[in-house]
């Protein structure tokens, strides 16, 4: 298989994460300021490197060295004054868009494994 761009694995990660997310708050109410609210909590940079930090335990050195990769990736100006949590987030949604091309299952297990990370109210 062909081996994509590490910055298109992130935008892929960020889709991929975006909508796991939002198929659990839809579960959660049908006022759609809540469902704006939540889902964007959930995807905020801060949020994501929340995250990232607290799988590292739980990844093997190949995913390391691809979060090591994105986190080295250069970044937008605008993105400057969060320069660190940025690149922790593009790192996430490196792995989470490298999952989802590579290892389905290993996604799956490791969204599992977030939700304990994760309040819903």
């Amino acid at each position: 298989m062909e081996e994509l761009n590490l910055r298109n694995y992130a935008y892929l990660g960020d889709a991929v994460w975006e909508l796991f997310i939002r198929n659990k708050t839809i579960r959660l109410t049908n006022n759609a300021k809540k469902l704006h609210q939540t889902t964007t909590d959930k995807v905020k940079t801060n949020f994501q490197c929340e995250l990232l930090h607290n799988m590292t335990e739980k990844l093997t050195e190949e995913e390391l060295e691809l979060t090591k990769r994105a986190r080295n990736l250069p970044i937008p100006v605008g993105r400057k004054n969060i320069q660190q949590e940025y690149r922790q987030a593009t790192a996430f949604e490196t792995l989470i868009g490298w999952w989802y091309t590579y290892d389905k299952s290993r996604l799956e297990s490791m969204l599992n494994y977030l939700e304990k990370y994760i309040s819903w109210e």
